[in-house]
């Protein structure tokens, strides 16, 4: 196919069919970054709220920079991969302090800042600063792989050069801004990971996939890790008008967030026999127990059971609770805390 045909179809395609959305009414880097970090692995429909949220508390860069990082966690609770809202405000910090507020204005600088990738630097680059640079995300991967017919895993190293490769020779070199939107648009709403709508294509007649039947092979990826199953019980203490959680740390994709105190099992198990083995536990009363939740990571799936019990400390057990970074809170300030929204649903389900 014509690269200069491809690239013009695209583009008309995107100026009739494009969704009105805030961060593209704007050239300003910080908002197209916000949005680029919040649409990670995540839907418009469900990112959107958070994106309109966070410009909303911090409407500049240096406002996100002097944020804490409990209050960034506490706004991005609900979207997962918290790691990205770890990295959004590490990297806020980075361009306050090195740039005094001003993003760099091209793809090498920018790929240098924490947190920033290839995908996110062409964007802002070329949306933001209208450098000649493309973008290539899940979207793009599809929709090249399907209209040219290629079979490389998009997985691979050499896959993704490939590809980043012919999107920056197709790229509208005065359109860039345009281009990479209309390509990740298109992929969006029209070139569907399953059912993609070949008939009314305006590549029907030029996609390799579409002539050959191949959308469903295409792109070639290869698979995913092995769906890992654990068993959390999470045991909600009562004691005194408050309820103890801990903050988790060290290398953990909920670290910084808050929860109940956790015994982890192979399989299932009953409450009562958790809380005889566990010294922690004992002397405690059982108010009630949930069904078991289940819970969707990207490589994990959380059986999880929540176990309300009321316990008396002793003066040692206050101790233990400490080393065991336990704290008491009331309902108030657990409102506040940045959670896992598998806690934050359990909460609101059971005030």
């Amino acid at each position: 196919m014509n690269k200069i045909f491809f690239s013009k179809r695209i583009i008309d395609w995107y100026q009739i069919n494009q969704r009105s959305l805030p961060w593209r009414k704007t050239r300003d880097p910080y908002k197209i970054w916000l949005s680029e970090i919040i649409l990670q692995q995540t839907r418009v429909a469900q990112g959107l709220p958070y994106f309109k949220e966070f410009a909303k508390t911090f409407p500049a860069v240096f406002d996100l920079a002097k944020a804490s990082e409990q209050q960034v966690l506490r706004l991005w609770q609900g979207l997962g991969y918290y790691s990205r809202a770890r990295n959004l405000h590490r990297c806020a910090k980075e361009i306050v302090k090195n740039f005094n507020g001003k993003f760099p204005d091209s793809f090498e600088e920018l790929k240098k800042l924490h947190g920033i990738g290839p995908y996110t630097a062409a964007a802002i680059a070329s949306i933001a600063f209208h450098e000649s640079v493309a973008v290539v995300d899940g979207n793009v991967f599809r929709v090249l792989a399907r209209v040219f017919g290629i079979d490389k895993d998009i997985v691979s190293d050499e896959g993704k050069k490939y590809f980043f490769s012919l999107a920056n020779e197709l790229i509208d070199k005065n359109q860039p801004d345009l281009f990479n939107q209309a390509i990740m648009e298109f992929g969006a709403l029209h070139c569907l990971p399953k059912n993609p709508k070949c008939e009314e294509c305006i590549f029907s007649k030029n996609c390799e996939a579409n002539q050959r039947n191949l959308q469903n092979l295409l792109p070639v990826k290869s698979k995913k890790l092995k769906v890992k199953t654990r068993y959390f019980y999470y045991f909600v203490i009562h004691s005194k008008n408050g309820i103890l959680m801990h903050q988790r740390n060290g290398k953990d994709i909920w670290r910084g967030l808050y929860d109940f105190y956790l015994v982890e099992t192979s399989g299932k198990q009953k409450p009562e026999s958790l809380m005889k083995d566990d010294k922690f536990l004992t002397k405690s009363v059982t108010i009630r127990e949930s069904k078991i939740f289940t819970h969707i990571l990207s490589h994990q799936k959380l059986k999880v059971k929540f176990v309300d019990i009321e316990k008396a400390f002793s003066k040692k057990e206050e101790s233990i609770a400490r080393k065991l970074g336990l704290k008491k809170f009331t309902a108030k300030q657990i409102a506040e805390l940045p959670k896992p929204i598998l806690i934050d649903r359990f909460l609101t389900r059971n005030p």
